[in-house]
């Protein structure tokens, strides 16, 4: 029978792996998106799953519930006002995870662990527009050339150029007359 064995031990005793699922949901809910191997990737999704059904009841015992977890009150924060209103249309399934194939090294199975609905897609198209409307009004900045004003001009015509001296240089004597 397989009493007690829905956890995966990942090789590892109970404080770290307690530490490592910690280290992946605090790196899946910073970036959205997270590169690990297979097994890690299950476990982590099992957890992050979780916390965000925890962040989508929004009360003070979900709250203490996930600080369990994730020790950074900004993280949690962000948990709660970023991530769960953005998957508040689902009833599970908050997670996917991509298969890569095997690492070079040693020929794990690598993935990738994101969350179903990602903010970056639309941060990199509003900064693509934003970039390039701040170089076409740079283009317009420069193609105007400022006007000299007219006092100015009228003081540049009065003075009359200098001539320039010439300048001096020194020979080097030559091999002959360092001879004589």
């Amino acid at each position: 029978m397989r009493h007690g064995r829905k956890i995966k031990k990942l090789g590892r005793k109970w404080a770290h792996r307690k530490a490592l699922i910690r280290n992946l949901l605090f790196a899946l809910f910073t970036h959205e998106r997270i590169r690990t191997t297979i097994a890690k990737a299950k476990e982590a999704r099992r957890f992050a799953d979780r916390l965000i059904s925890f962040a989508k009841e929004n009360t003070l015992s979900a709250r203490h519930e996930v600080r369990r977890y994730l020790h950074d009150e900004s993280l949690v924060h962000k948990l709660f006002t970023d991530i769960a209103p953005r998957l508040g249309d689902r009833q599970s399934g908050y997670t996917r995870i991509f298969r890569l194939g095997p690492r070079m090294g040693d020929a794990a199975e690598m993935a990738i662990l994101e969350l179903v609905s990602r903010k970056e897609k639309e941060v990199k198209k509003e900064t693509k527009k934003e970039a390039k409307k701040e170089k076409e009004t740079k283009e317009v900045k420069e193609k105007k050339p400022k006007a000299a004003k007219p006092k100015e001009k009228e003081k540049e015509k009065e003075k009359p150029e200098k001539a320039s001296k010439p300048k001096k240089t020194k020979e080097k004597p030559s091999k002959e007359k360092a001879k004589e």
